[in-house]
């Protein structure tokens, strides 16, 4: 297996890109505990993604991919409070959710992968 593979995924690319998406918008946040929740959300996405590919199965990796997965819905939860409390607004909302859809897609599609491989 070769070592840092997880380097040249598409999806651990989209991840630190959401990541970095995440953390700019964030700083809109007053609440500490609300600002590093969601920063530890999408931080658990991109790294559920690097601890899941040095797995020895597919079917480990996979269960990684899944943790990664309910991060994202962790992060749209709080996206939706931001919005809420219009810390962003409705188009920053949709292009965020977006994002969300697309990077969650990736993994869904990878997490089916490994599965019919296992």
């Amino acid at each position: 297996m070769e070592t840092f593979r997880f380097l040249k995924f598409k999806v651990y690319q989209d991840a630190k890109s959401y990541f970095k998406l995440i953390l700019i918008i964030s700083e809109r946040i007053n609440s500490y505990s609300f600002k590093d929740q969601i920063r530890r959300a999408v931080l658990s996405i991109v790294l559920n993604i690097a601890e899941g590919s040095a797995k020895k199965s597919d079917a480990e990796f996979a269960r990684f991919l899944e943790i990664s997965l309910g991060s994202i819905n962790e992060v749209v939860a709080c996206l939706d409070i931001m919005k809420e409390l219009n810390k962003i607004n409705k188009k920053e909302y949709e292009d965020l959710l977006n994002s969300s859809e697309e990077l969650a897609k990736q993994l869904g599609g990878f997490i089916k992968k490994l599965r019919n491989k296992s």
